[in-house]
């Protein structure tokens, strides 16, 4: 329907409504053709009449002409005229005279088409191309009968997709036998497959718009989808259509729509439709004009006669060869700039092609822009051949022996590569002569000359950018080139600077910048020897955060080193002057108490780690995990030398051989595998031997007789030795009863250690495979040392030798223990891993300790550095008095001893005991809880003690008498409870339990007042408002609930959470509730309406949005932050729902966090027994 009748029908629309009665038009319109009899009952189905006069017009709108004039007419015999005479000055016209062309030489109803099609508009300034512009029809008219593809293609800039909208400006094309279903246009570009996808969703929405549907059909979900859906509404619903598909790049997206149908594509890449079916045409786009045409876009953009136009308009079409691209950017450029003639020209000459910049429907705002797109798509290899073409001169062409001379490369390679430049528009071939000659256009040719020529003079300035994408080799050898040149002061002042470090690292990672340290560390200590280590220490302790997307903020990592590192005060001064812009940072104040012994941690995969070593000189680390593949890193910077895709399964254990040439691997597909390291190629696959997953593989420390032991989850045969000059097994190694999980031979090679599930250790004589002595490592661990979720008992998941062999390093859960067997004693202990640790190794010298872990990284540790540490190990159970005086922090120790430090914990003993802090002498033990006790509290006037418990009851104590009220009534554990508002004749206490309950109990008779069946699942956290009218609950059921302390009624129930709800907590005002799930989501609620969703973009290696459970919330007093614990910490602004800061703890699995009343401290201690106490830095007074 024509643009003016459908804007007539849509201002009429109220009124038709409310006068028309639907079935008496309808059958006139029956009759006249233009409506269907299921039409006219879905219209007569609606109940109302002004709905079936309403549900007409829109079945209507979806017609042609004939429907509008038909409509028109059978007002009229019904009798209304005054509704009529508001359609008739908006009449279309069907008479031939109608049809015939317009101005712009399209009727009107090509044009509606077109525009419905999404078919650009013609460009402010045309010149028509006839003879390209025939051949485009010539091909199209070929697809009358047959589906197909049409290909345009040519360079950059050449006017492909002008060419191609104004082919189908035909009303023969359009209207006649070719395409009578219509035209479409997407326009592909680069993207990614989500990209892709939306562009298909877009598509698919635009054809079904048509369908007479009440309900419309969703949008694909993916691409596969999308594909089938275009396939089906090609097929059925629009066969005689055309789908033009405008600046294709790669095959992937032009498979998307190989469906059958007609099909039209513009390209930079001739040889695309090779990888779809159907019948396929191409039609060429020379690079450029002919200079009359060139020159007449020129004259109409200036609004000048041809012959009126000065000699540097022949000069500029002359000097880019007539590019569409380039005359239409100066054109544009001199319409508001007419006297620039000269300065344009002068820029072209000069190949200032960044320039020539004018923004524009094309999507190139510059020149230098469109090429260098072209390059993108290139694969590196190929790209740095391609930068080669610049010397190359111009007007010259070459064949491909000179090229073969150039590349050092075989003639057939050459000439392969040769053609893919050939097909992707980028190279012209000559096939005129034998052999072919190659050449490049000559604003290819300066593009590539400038870009090689301007490096320099623009890094002499200053560091790249990142957005800069060929700052790329810069980031990565501009250090190497100031050290080489002499540059010292320029390089120290790099080095030693946080903005070079965030930037490269955000762009390159963090293994080259400690590469670079490395590296330049002789020229970088003649400056200063300790900013030097400084800053390769935090790049080593931090390198597997900063390989985080997003990036994470690097200043605030920075605030974690000691206070008197240079990285430190960097970030601190940055900190301030960010802070007084309103940024949240925070500075951890007790860092001090915390001595890292790791030197390097490294997050080389993305799945579980099951494996690390060092090669035999120490230059190199190996690692392995569920990732299947096998990677290899320099040990001084983390740098990746090799990646092998080395397992069918998981791969379980690598070990480098004697001389380092080799690596072997072991998998769960029970095979192992020897590999050449440097080549990364398969040497040799031991198989058949083992029945069940191999645990570990280890090579012999000498080369007089190379041997390779293997273990695995076998009952009985689960210990093995094999030569590998041999087939099958040379040994096998009885004893153990349970898996082995580990095996390491003695520094000379008389014994090896085996490490099992039954929690013991092993020595066998490797001459004999007889066992020689065997440990109980089960034994030297306390009860204490298990946590109390883990009943597995001490499985011992791995050993190594010192380099004299008179100690032995073992892991067992997440600690490495280092054991002296002859005076059976424990000398020293390393936590750090988040999660259990399947091995350790020494180096060579014995100067670090390797040890990788289930929480994704590697950790060298420094041996020196190791001792039996005096620092305590606190549990997360813990309290904090914030006063004027400053922070008192109460904790239970990991050997349960209560530590009150200038900063520490509360206790979660079976017994309840009440200290003097002072003193810290017992003042009352109060015993009669059987089972673990959760929390205690004391009232206000410090007399009454109450505490929770695993047994399931409350017990109520006037300590110094040891008299006490058991409050019994809940099934299951109660974990907390919080004391109500009340007169002090009659407190009251709320209590919540595993059971689903909350209960209200009367504190001075220990009556139960209200028995509240809350949820379906366990009650796992509770909160009350500050005007104590509200309490919340929330469930392992996925919900949290309000509830009235008045009535004892729920308020409203609050869903959406997908895990277990584990927190909540009312806001200041109790306005507002926040809850944390089980996946890292936390929502924020007013009144039982969600009101944000703080929760980030993608989730963590944890699989979490945070980190891991949302344990603890609490709002600032105004209201407007919200801070949560998790595997770390994060801040949140309550009204955007965007984290505002994110802190790293060195462990995880946050309990709880305590907040001062400013909202300017906080203090909490993760899963390893580390403090932090955190303020928040004041910004610079300005």
């Amino acid at each position: 329907m024509e643009e003016r009748a459908r804007s007539c029908l849509l201002r009429s629309k109220d009124t038709l409504e409310q006068d028309i009665k639907a079935s008496y038009l309808m059958d006139h319109m029956i009759s006249d053709g233009v409506l269907t009899t299921d039409e006219e009952d879905r219209v007569l189905s609606k109940p109302t009449r002004r709905e079936q006069a309403a549900a007409l017009l829109e079945v209507l709108l979806r017609k042609d002409n004939r429907a509008y004039i038909s409509f028109y007419n059978a007002l009229v015999r019904e009798s209304y005229g005054d509704l009529a005479n508001l359609l008739h000055n908006d009449l279309p016209q069907l008479s031939p005279e109608g049809e015939k062309s317009f101005s712009n030489g399209v009727s009107s109803l090509v044009q509606l088409i077109l525009s419905e099609g999404g078919v650009p508009q013609r460009p402010m300034v045309f010149v028509n191309r006839p003879a390209l512009l025939n051949q485009v029809r010539e091909k199209l008219y070929q697809l009358q009968k047959v589906v197909g593809w049409v290909t345009v293609f040519g360079m950059a800039g050449s006017g492909k997709s002008v060419l191609a909208a104004e082919a189908v400006r035909d009303h023969s094309l359009i209207k006649g036998t070719c395409f009578p279903d219509g035209v479409h246009w997407l326009s592909v570009g680069q993207c990614e497959r989500a990209e892709l996808l939306v562009r298909m969703q877009s598509l698919c929405f635009r054809l079904e718009q048509n369908q007479t549907v009440d309900s419309p059909p969703r949008p694909p979900n993916s691409i596969e989808e999308a594909k089938e859906r275009l396939r089906f509404l090609m097929l059925r619903k629009f066969p005689r259509a055309l789908l033009i598909l405008d600046d294709v790049w790669d095959s992937s997206s032009l498979r998307a729509f190989d469906i059958q149908c007609r099909v039209l594509l513009t390209t930079r890449n001739r040889s695309l439709t090779d990888s779809v079916s159907g019948q396929k045409e191409s039609v060429p786009v020379e690079s450029g004009l002919d200079e009359e045409k060139a020159l007449e876009i020129l004259a109409l953009y200036v609004n000048a006669q041809l012959h009126s136009l000065p000699e540097q308009a022949h000069c500029i079409v002359k000097e880019c060869k007539g590019s569409p691209l380039v005359v239409s950017l100066i054109g544009a450029l001199l319409r508001e700039f007419p006297d620039r003639w000269g300065y344009y020209l002068r820029q072209l000459q000069r190949k200032q092609f960044q320039r020539i910049r004018k923004s524009s429907s094309y999507d190139y705002e510059a020149l230098d822009q469109a090429m260098d797109a072209s390059l993108q798509v290139l694969n590196d290899e190929h790209r740095e051949l391609y930068k080669d073409l610049s010397v190359l001169e111009k007007d010259v062409k070459v064949p491909a022996k000179v090229l073969s001379v150039l590349w050092d490369l075989e003639l057939e390679e050459v000439e392969d590569v040769l053609q893919e430049f050939v097909n992707k528009s980028l190279l012209f071939r000559d096939c005129n002569q034998r052999p072919y000659m190659y050449f490049l256009h000559d604003l290819q040719l300066d593009f590539l000359t400038e870009q090689n020529r301007s490096q320099l003079q623009a890094y002499a300035k200053g560091p790249p950018t990142s957005a800069d994408v060929e700052g790329l080799y810069w980031y990565r050898f501009l250090p190497h080139h100031m050290a080489r040149a002499g540059l010292s002061k320029e390089l120290y002042s790099l080095m030693f600077s946080l903005d070079w470090v965030k930037n490269k690292a955000q762009i390159m990672g963090s293994a080259h910048l400690i590469n670079d340290y490395v590296e330049h560390g002789a020229i970088l200590d003649q400056e200063n020897s300790e900013v030097r280590l400084q800053f390769q220490e935090f790049l080593s302790l931090n390198g597997h955060q900063l390989e985080q997307r997003p990036f994470p903020d690097l200043v605030q990592l920075a605030l974690s080193q000691p206070h008197c590192s240079e990285v430190y005060r960097q970030a601190l001064l940055q900190a301030k002057e960010r802070a007084s812009r309103g940024q949240l940072y925070l500075d951890w104040v007790n860092k001090s108490d915390v001595e890292s012994l790791s030197r390097l941690v490294l997050h080389p995969h993305q799945n579980s780690l099951y494996y690390s070593c060092f090669s035999r000189d120490g230059s190199k680390i190996a690692s392995c995990g569920a990732s299947k593949t096998l990677r290899v890193f320099k040990s001084n910077s983390g740098e990746k030398l090799q990646e092998i895709p080395a397992h069918d399964d998981e791969v379980l254990c690598c070990a480098f051989s004697p001389d380092d040439r080799h690596i072997a691997t072991c998998s769960s597909d029970r095979k192992v595998k020897v590999w050449n390291v440097e080549k990364g190629t398969l040497l040799r696959v031991l198989e058949d031997e083992h029945e069940e997953q191999i645990n570990h593989c280890q090579f012999t420390n000498t080369n007089r007789r190379v041997l390779l032991a293997t273990c695995s989850n076998d009952t009985f045969m689960n210990a093995k030795l094999w030569n590998l000059n041999k087939r099958g097994s040379q040994n096998t190694m009885f004893g153990h009863l349970q898996p082995v999980n580990h095996c390491c031979f003695s520094p000379d090679d008389t014994y090896i250690a085996t490490s099992s599930n039954d929690g013991s250790m092993k020595l066998f004589e490797v001459q004999s495979a007889n066992e020689y002595k065997s440990f109980d490592i089960s034994s030297l661990f306390s009860e204490n040392d298990n946590n109390d979720d883990d009943k597995t008992g001490v499985i011992v998941k791995c050993s190594t030798w010192s380099s004299d062999g008179s100690r032995i390093f073992c892991a067992a859960k997440n600690t490495v223990f280092l054991w002296d067997f002859e005076a059976n004693k424990k000398m020293a202990e390393c936590s750090g891993h988040l999660s259990w640790i399947p091995c350790v190794q020494f180096s060579p010298n014995g100067s670090l300790l390797l040890s990788c872990s289930d929480d994704q990284t590697i950790r060298l540790w420094e041996t020196e550095r190791v001792h039996t540490s005096s620092a305590v190990a606190l549990k997360r159970d813990f309290d904090v008095d914030f006063s004027q005086d400053g922070i008192t922090v109460v904790a239970a120790d990991s050997k349960n001893r209560l530590q009150v430090p200038r900063t520490n914990l509360t206790l979660c003993l079976l017994i309840s005991y009440v200290p003097h802090l002072p003193s810290g002498n017992t003042l009352a033990t109060l015993l009669g809880h059987t089972k673990t006790v959760h929390h205690c509290l004391f009232t206000a006037d410090g007399q009454t003690l109450i505490t929770s418990s695993e047994d399931t009851t409350i017990r109520v104590w006037r300590w110094r008498t040891e008299e006490c009220l058991i409050l019994a009534g809940h099934k299951e554990p109660v974990r907390k409870f919080h004391l109500l508002g009340s007169s002090s004749s009659s407190p009251a206490l709320l209590s919540w339990s595993f059971d689903g309950t909350a209960k209200v109990w009367d504190l001075s008779c220990g009556k139960k007042l209200q028995d509240l069946e809350c949820h379906k699942g366990a009650v796992l956290s509770g909160d009350v408002s500050t005007d104590g009218s509200l309490f919340s609950t929330a469930s392992a059921d996925k919900t949290a609930k309000v509830w009235s302390c008045a009535s004892w009624e729920m308020v409203f129930s609050l869903k959406g959470h997908k895990a277990c709800v584990r927190s909540c907590r009312f806001s200041w005002d109790g306005k507002r509730l926040a809850t944390g799930d089980d996946n890292g989501e936390i929502r924020v609620s007013d009144n039982g309406h969600l009101l944000k969703i703080c929760s980030c973009e993608r989730k963590d290696s944890m699989d979490s949005f945070h980190g891991g459970w949302v344990t603890d919330l609490h709002f600032s007093p105004d209201n407007k932050v919200l801070v949560s614990t998790g595997g770390y910490i994060k801040w949140w602004s309550v009204d955007r729902g965007e984290a505002l800061q994110t802190f790293y703890t060195t462990g995880a699995n946050l309990k709880r966090i305590h907040v001062s009343p400013d909202f300017r401290t906080f203090v909490t201690i993760d899963n390893i027994g580390i403090l932090y106490v955190l303020k928040q830095v004041e910004g610079v007074q300005i």
